[in-house]
């Protein structure tokens, strides 16, 4: 991973975005076991369909994980600092997601420079289902 500087950066230059393979139920029940987050709204149809809704869907902290890769791509995760997330929408089964993020600020605090990132996720059709930021510490 080539090193970024700070001092090359801008506000609103983007982070190399990257698109996930379509979610399926395969991914949803590895997630499931990975994270320990055994909610049957993500893996049983039928109980989805009892609570409402037409079809299980992804865990929301799969998209803020696969945003924790799009950091993570760009920087060390030492260089992490902050980094939070809201879940603006479900994801469906087939959804296919790309992960953005965008420097919104430069900053120095407790003698480190640093950079704020704007992120999301947003499903083929546009819509966001997941947004933050993520605060990330640079040379």
């Amino acid at each position: 991973m080539p090193t970024l500087r700070y001092d090359a950066l801008q506000v609103g230059d983007a982070l190399p975005a990257f698109e996930t393979e379509p979610v399926s139920r395969l991914t949803l029940a590895l997630y499931c076991g990975a994270s320990g987050d055994h909610n049957p709204i993500h893996v049983d149809t039928d109980f989805a369909h009892a609570a409402g809704q037409p079809d299980v869907f992804a865990h929301g902290m799969l998209s803020m994980a696969y945003l924790g890769r799009l950091l993570t791509n760009w920087v060390p995760q030492q260089a992490l600092r902050d980094f939070g997330v809201r879940f603006v929408a479900i994801t469906q089964v087939g959804d296919r997601l790309t992960c953005r993020g965008t420097v919104v600020e430069k900053m120095e605090a407790h003698g480190e420079k640093r950079v704020r990132i704007e992120l999301s996720t947003v499903d083929q059709n546009g819509e966001v289902k997941v947004a933050g930021d993520a605060v990330v510490a640079l040379p």
